[in-house]
């Protein structure tokens, strides 16, 4: 491997501004997996490593899975420790880095959906991804709000991004519109007057929308859907955290398979 000591490096500045910009990352296509967790992950995933930088340490500690890797990628480079810390969005760096490309979901979305309707909290849309795959939930669809590639929803997501069929959608509601022949479309909402969720029979091919943290699920998704569904809620708080609901949500989804 090349060995990259310069923190000032053309490609270490090219690749933080993947860490810390979503625009960088749609304009290139590309985005960053930091840690041994995520970038051995990728491995087992449909993402094509592009360029990997690792630190001797890491390297001494890993052999094998850092030698996989080197195999998967374009390019590979040592880097110092100093460089590790300039790249990093965690307090404590592993030392271990992948660029790679993102890829548009050609999947078939199943029965079981997810929808986020302008979900912007990155910690609520990893948990929410991660989640939908624990439960089995077949695809998410992404209607605007955080990136998923952002370092934080990768790190929530603890690589469940890698793996979900993840879609997304340049525009939700369109899009909803297209599935309402075969989907019956559910939209949560915090209101007594909506169907619970435990009285609605979700045998059927679902799409069940999570909606914004302050503003819950917009007004046009709201005409697009067939039922609006609420989560009874005995307490004084006026709404659940938005991966919470999307939880709850999800169970349900499942429960009666």
């Amino acid at each position: 491997m090349e060995k990259i000591t310069s923190k000032t490096n053309k490609i270490i500045k090219d690749t933080k501004k993947l860490i810390t910009s979503s625009s960088a990352r749609r304009e290139s296509g590309l985005f960053v997996l930091e840690g041994a967790r995520l970038c051995f992950d990728v491995l087992n995933s449909v993402y094509t490593v592009k360029t990997l930088f690792v630190t001797e340490k890491l390297m001494s500690k890993y052999p094998d899975e850092v030698s996989a890797l080197e195999g998967r990628c374009d390019r590979a480079y040592v880097i110092t420790d100093d460089i590790a810390q300039k790249l990093t969005d965690t307090d404590s760096p592993q030392g271990i880095f992948a660029v790679c490309g993102i890829c548009d979901s050609t999947a078939p979305l199943g029965s079981k959906v997810i929808a986020l309707d302008n979900v912007q909290t990155p910690s609520n849309v990893g948990a929410i991804i991660r989640t939908a795959e624990a439960l089995g939930i077949d695809s998410v669809l992404i209607g605007g709000g955080c990136d998923i590639y952002n370092p934080k929803v990768l790190r929530a997501s603890m690589g469940s991004v890698l793996r979900m069929n993840t879609v997304m959608c340049a525009d939700l509601v369109e899009t909803l519109g297209k599935l309402k022949a075969d989907y019956q479309i559910c939209a949560t909402v915090p209101r007594s007057s909506a169907a619970v969720i435990t009285k609605l029979d979700f045998t059927k091919p679902t799409v069940s929308v999570i909606g914004n943290e302050a503003n819950g699920v917009s007004r046009e998704v709201l005409d697009c859907a067939h039922t609006l569904i609420t989560i009874p809620m005995k307490g004084k708080a006026e709404s659940l955290n938005a991966s919470v609901a999307a939880s709850i949500t999800m169970w349900e989804m499942i429960r009666c398979d």
